[in-house]
């Protein structure tokens, strides 16, 4: 990667470029959300109206995944997509680095979620009662094998959380690490600059073609992943909590 991408515009010493850009993330969305909540207006106007649109979208997809039950999570279910596609989107801003581009930036907010929808179940069952919903209804001989294969199961969820938002991210931020590479003055522009009448007609030729194709696909292209993996985390987020509410709520149908 190092080849081929430039340093972002801003570090902080010995500070990871990941943790940087995940405070920038944070200031943003905390400077937005003062913005819009200072002032507020029984009639929206701005950003009020924009953050609140926002939000009846959230609790629009918690009433059909969880029910009217889930909107308690509103807060973490929200937090998470806006940060998510916050951090998407500033990928996509030269100069600047997506923190899910990183692992550990991914792997923080799936431990999060598989810490949130596990302590909602114990919360709701007791440890016992969400421990023994792991077992399954097979037959008793079966049941430590059901037991271990679901811990395997929800021991992957969040490796499979990360790795999917971080395969999607890094993809596509190479693909354009690799476009601007290849654009540069040691590629096409450089080309098209080198003086020679061959080197003018397909370095512009290929410049042009390579831009419009970056602007008019690859850009918008990048755009759609950034909220399709922010709304793929946060729906999968929604139906883990779902499924420890719905165990719970089984649990206390059978007592």
């Amino acid at each position: 990667m190092e080849a081929i991408e430039h340093p972002p515009i801003f570090r902080l010493p010995g500070i990871p470029d990941h943790v940087t850009y995940t405070w920038l993330v944070m200031v943003i969305l905390a400077a937005l959300t003062f913005v819009a909540s200072r002032n507020l207006q029984l009639v929206p106007r701005g950003l009020q109206n924009f953050f609140e649109v926002v939000l009846e979208q959230f609790q629009q997809m918690i009433d059909d995944v969880m029910g009217h039950e889930g909107r308690k999570y509103l807060p973490l279910i929200a937090t998470l997509g806006l940060f998510i596609l916050t951090a998407n989107l500033m990928s996509l801003v030269p100069g600047l680095v997506g923190p899910t581009s990183n692992l550990n930036t991914n792997g923080a907010c799936a431990l999060i979620v598989f810490l949130a929808y596990h302590w909602i179940g114990v919360r709701k069952q007791g440890l016992l009662a969400y421990l023994k919903h792991f077992a399954g209804p097979v037959p008793l001989p079966l049941k430590p094998l059901m037991f271990v294969i679901e811990v395997i199961s929800h021991l992957a969820r969040p490796l499979s959380l990360t790795l999917r938002l971080f395969g999607n991210m890094v993809g596509g931020h190479i693909l354009l690490a690799v476009i601007f590479l290849l654009m540069g003055l040691n590629g096409l522009i450089g080309w098209a600059l080198s003086g020679s009448v061959a080197g003018a007609v397909v370095g512009g030729i290929g410049g042009i073609v390579t831009i419009v194709f970056t602007v008019g696909f690859l850009y918008p292209l990048k755009i759609l992943v950034a909220f399709l993996q922010a709304f793929i985390f946060v729906m999968l987020t929604m139906l883990y909590i779902s499924g420890a509410i719905e165990e719970a709520e089984h649990h206390s149908e059978h007592h």
